[in-house]
């Protein structure tokens, strides 16, 4: 049973941020689009990182708490969802805490200024 540890965890992250969705009405998957956008770049740039790391032999992943199945390049399934729902769960709870507290998740006009005025 311990070759479901990653996916349990996983599976874990899924089921804590779900109420965000569906109680709080963050509207993270209606704006699917929004969603892969801020989670594309991330995938890409950390999958490469850790093929390059397995094909490097820096480091491996357990057979023991993970399913075995690998995928090309020998990472396993876990991993690549590990980048996909670790971010989904930040951009979740992003969302709820600027729904929550109407917090616009940028700088505050007075700041966004030049102090010089200049650029008006």
């Amino acid at each position: 049973m311990s070759q479901f540890t990653y996916l349990g965890l996983l599976a874990g992250v899924l089921v804590v941020t779900a109420p965000l969705e569906l109680v709080l009405h963050v509207r993270v998957y209606p704006r699917w689009r929004r969603l892969l956008v801020a989670i594309a770049p991330e995938f890409v740039v950390f999958v490469t990182w850790v093929l390059y790391a397995i094909h490097q032999g820096h480091w491996d992943y357990s057979a023991v708490y993970t399913t075995g199945v690998r995928l090309p390049g020998g990472i396993p399934v876990e991993e690549v969802l590990f980048f996909l729902v670790v971010p989904l769960a930040s951009v979740l709870a992003l969302e709820a805490v600027r729904k929550v507290t109407g917090w616009d998740a940028g700088y505050p006009a007075e700041e966004a200024a030049p102090a010089n005025g200049a650029g008006r």
